[in-house]
Order: structure tokens, then C-alpha cells, then sequence
């Protein structure tokens, strides 16, 4: 049963990843030039906010996933279901940046973002965009981090599944 469940475990693993940073790869890659070359910048800026706000729910799943196997894999304590500190650093730093993202850069993006769409003159709009794109750039560049950070986890997940002795009977 234990082999099973550990099996289970890596899978539901690689889906919250594949999940993780396939959803990000997707919306760069898809989702953001197909909105911006078919809508005019505020509707799709609001059209975005509200796809990064289910790609975030996402991860937050994502995260309880990992996190769950991760417990469950400390509490076996077995050696082929044991993490390893690239694992566990790996998962850490992409949940702290995931939580700065979605509870403390969003909003104030978000925030921005409708102050510099609800500006009046011409000078008004110049001054919230340069705010906006303040914050904007950071979000982005984490985004980009937790990007790579998911990518280098599911690098080391894999090259430890590889190890042929790492699940047992």
C-alpha cells in the first residue's frame, strides 16, 4: 500500500507542477499576446487581471498539493520517500513568492492599474502608468522566478525518480 501511495504521491506532484508552471507558460506564451493583439490595453488589463487571479487560485492549489505530499513523505520516513533539501528549498522559496505575489503585489497592482485606466488627463494617465508599471515589473519578474524555481523542483523531482532505488516494495 505504502508503494502505492507513494507512487500516487509523485504523481499528484508532477500534476500540481505541470499545473504550476504550465499555466504561466501557457498565459505568457497564448493567453497575453492573443488579448493584447485583439483588445484595446484597459479591457484586456482587466481581462488579464482576472486570468492571473485563477492561474493564482491554481497555484494555491498547487501549493496545498506539494505541501500535502511533501507531510506525507516526511511522516513515512522512509529513505526512497524522504525529501531532499534542494525540495524543500526549492518549494519554500516558490510559496513565499507566490504568497508576495497574490496577497501583497496584486492588489496594490490591481489598484494601480484601475487609477491609471480612471485618469483624466493625459498627465494623470502618464504618472498612474508610471506607477503602475512600477509594481508591474517586480510582479513580473517573480512570476518569471517562481517560473524557473518550478522548473528547477520538477528537474529534481524527476532526476530522483530516476534513481531506480528510490521506490521499493
Amino acid at each position: 500500500m505504502r508503494k502505492g501511495g507513494l507512487i500516487a504521491c509523485s504523481i499528484c506532484e508532477l500534476i500540481a507542477l505541470a499545473v504550476w508552471t504550465g499555466g504561466l507558460i501557457v498565459i505568457i506564451g497564448a493567453v497575453i499576446p492573443s488579448v493584447f493583439n485583439t483588445m484595446a490595453m484597459d479591457q484586456g488589463g482587466r481581462l488579464l487581471a482576472r486570468v492571473f487571479d485563477g492561474y493564482n487560485r491554481l497555484t494555491a492549489g498547487a501549493i496545498l498539493i506539494l505541501t500535502l505530499a511533501a507531510a506525507w513523505r516526511l511522516w513515512l520516513g522512509r529513505e526512497e520517500a524522504r525529501l531532499t533539501r534542494p525540495e524543500i528549498v526549492l518549494l519554500t522559496l516558490m510559496v513565499a513568492v507566490a504568497a508576495a505575489i497574490t496577497l501583497w503585489l496584486t492588489p496594490a497592482t490591481v489598484s494601480l492599474q484601475e487609477q491609471a485606466f480612471a485618469a483624466q488627463t493625459e498627465a494623470a494617465k502618464k504618472a498612474a502608468y508610471a506607477e503602475f508599471f512600477k509594481v508591474h515589473t517586480v510582479v513580473r519578474g517573480l512570476y518569471l522566478l517562481n517560473l524557473a524555481l518550478g522548473i528547477a523542483l520538477l528537474a529534481v523531482k524527476v532526476r530522483a525518480w530516476m534513481n531506480p532505488g528510490r521506490i521499493t516494495a
